[in-house]
């Protein structure tokens, strides 16, 4: 019989988080999910709030919270240029105080935590897929480095803890995740190209497209966070968490193009500022460690994407799922750092 846990999922309502919930709910879970709703939103979790098992807390992580749980899955932070761009200081008060706060909690009650980490710790890799050991190649001072350069103090931080204090952590790095629930304005490329194609608007590429990323379906990543935490205390991490089926932005775009049926030209734009070239995982230690595998692939994954965009676009849903100030903060960005794939 699976043992009751008390966990707490900080950023359950956004994308990753939500569907996080609901697998610990099914598991027998009680969860308690905290969230700002700076991009989280109530619409993700409507499923969840009228059961026993579920708590709703609107709190930002950056102030200490006092609560008594088992668990903690730290995911609070902005993950796309848009939105994490619109106030750099925030997102790495995020990811730093956030992350102080989540361990202190975690060092009061003796709870085991899970940090979810980014690929982005790589930077634009020099190493081709990357591996677990490999310290990455960032630049501390561009417009992503509130986020990349966040997401390795909150690493150094749990490690600290780990040496320091004896707490049990697991650090996952996330790699391009897509899905159901991701947000339909967040300036990712599987999110952009869905919107565009389906309403037949040109397709945006930056760069000429032969930039290189691998993309895994939510489920997937989940089934996956959770098997690391799991795991044994002696192990850690850090552990690579995504698809090492890599493919083109250009042929991404036209596998959604043909998907959606859609009429959308392709329109070249430049690339991005410190935009990565390659994104690969190995996932050599997640196969070793917990035996896992991503089971969907691109095309049925995106099936699945898509009809979640459709059924919004036909309520007219996506456009007010954004707060307008965001839609002018990306309008207003330096062409450079606008797209992320």
């Amino acid at each position: 019989m699976q043992e009751f846990k008390r966990v707490l999922v900080t950023g359950g309502a956004g994308f990753l988080g939500s569907h996080l919930c609901e697998r610990l709910i099914e598991r027998g879970c009680e969860v308690l999910c905290v969230d700002n709703f700076f991009t989280g939103t109530k619409d993700n979790i409507k499923r969840l709030l009228r059961n026993p098992y579920f708590e709703l807390l609107r709190h930002d992580i950056t102030f200490p919270l006092y609560v008594e749980v088992d668990e903690i899955y730290n995911l609070a932070c902005p993950a796309s240029p848009v939105h994490y761009q619109f106030d750099p200081v925030q997102t790495t008060k995020t990811s730093v105080h956030g992350a102080i706060n989540m361990l202190g909690l975690a060092k009061r009650v003796k709870a085991k935590i899970f940090q979810a980490s980014t690929s982005e710790v790589y930077g634009d890799p020099q190493v081709h897929p990357q591996k677990e050991d490999y310290w990455g190649n960032v630049n501390p001072t561009g417009y992503r480095a509130c986020y990349d350069e966040g997401k390795r103090c909150a690493e150094t931080l749990f490690f600290d803890y780990y040496r320091q204090h004896g707490l049990r952590v697991k650090v996952g790095r996330i790699f391009n995740t897509y899905g159901p629930r991701m947000h339909p304005n967040d300036g990712r490329v599987v999110s952009n190209f869905i919107i565009q194609a389906l309403n037949n608007e040109p397709i945006t590429i930056y760069g000429d497209g032969s930039q290189t990323r691998s993309f895994c379906y939510v489920d997937d990543l989940i089934e996956l966070m959770m098997a690391v935490m799991d795991t044994e205390d002696a192990f850690t991490g850090p552990v690579n968490m995504g698809n090492p089926n890599e493919i083109s932005i250009r042929k991404l775009a036209e596998t959604i193009v043909e998907l959606t049926n859609s009429r959308s030209p392709v329109e070249y734009l430049p690339l991005p500022e410190d935009d990565p070239k390659q994104r690969k995982p190995d996932i050599s230690l997640a196969r070793s460690k917990v035996k896992w595998e991503p089971h969907t692939s691109l095309r049925d994954g995106l099936r699945q994407t898509i009809g979640c965009f459709a059924d919004l676009l036909g309520t007219g849903q996506p456009y007010h799922l954004v707060e307008p100030r965001l839609r002018q903060q990306e309008a207003s960005l330096p062409p450079r750092s606008r797209a992320r794939g």
